[in-house]
């Protein structure tokens, strides 16, 4: 009878355990936050999966940054990087490592050199919540993601990779 006691608190403990675990992914890498003003005084395009250059182009297009700055971690066309005499500004970037870490450190950079007091992170949903911190971390202004969807055939492995990789983030890395 005390075994039989033990093992259902321990499936009640393991259940429990699995929900809170199922709730914090939804949360954080499936569902996160997202949302901007008006205006930011940059948008920033990150290197990964999904259309996130499109969407930072379409950001640009509808006028919420006067500069664009894309990660080098994307294919992008070389017409897009050269100088343009247009309103916007388009600054390509290829951070010291292909990070999330790497581009909070070189957007952080920038931001300090233009003045930049407000920026949109463009990015997947599944990387929303490891980019705030990162760039928290960097950048001293507000911070605001717009997601892009992540492609169906890569959502179970950017689930467990984001797990660890927020996990580095919060405990390994604390650092800009």
């Amino acid at each position: 009878m005390v075994r039989r006691r033990r093992w259902r608190r321990l499936i009640v403990a393991l259940l429990v355990l699995i929900v809170i675990l199922a709730v914090a992914t939804v949360r954080l890498f499936v569902w996160p936050a997202q949302g901007m003003p008006a205006h930011v005084d940059a948008i920033v395009v990150l290197g990964g999966p999904g259309d996130r250059l499109g969407k930072g182009l379409e950001l640009a297009r509808q006028d919420r940054a006067p500069v664009l700055a894309i990660s080098e971690g994307l294919e992008v066309p070389p017409s897009l990087c050269r100088p343009h005499r247009e309103d916007k500004q388009v600054i390509c970037f290829q951070p010291a490592s292909l990070t999330t870490q790497g581009e909070a450190q070189f957007a952080g950079g920038l931001a300090r050199q233009y003045h930049w007091r407000s920026i949109v992170l463009v990015t997947t949903p599944d990387q929303d919540t490891r980019a705030r911190i990162r760039f928290g971390r960097c950048f001293g202004g507000s911070v605001y993601v717009v997601t892009t969807p992540l492609p169906a055939s890569q959502w179970i492995h950017q689930l467990a990779y984001q797990w660890a990789a927020t996990f580095k983030a919060l405990v390994l890395q604390r650092s800009c």
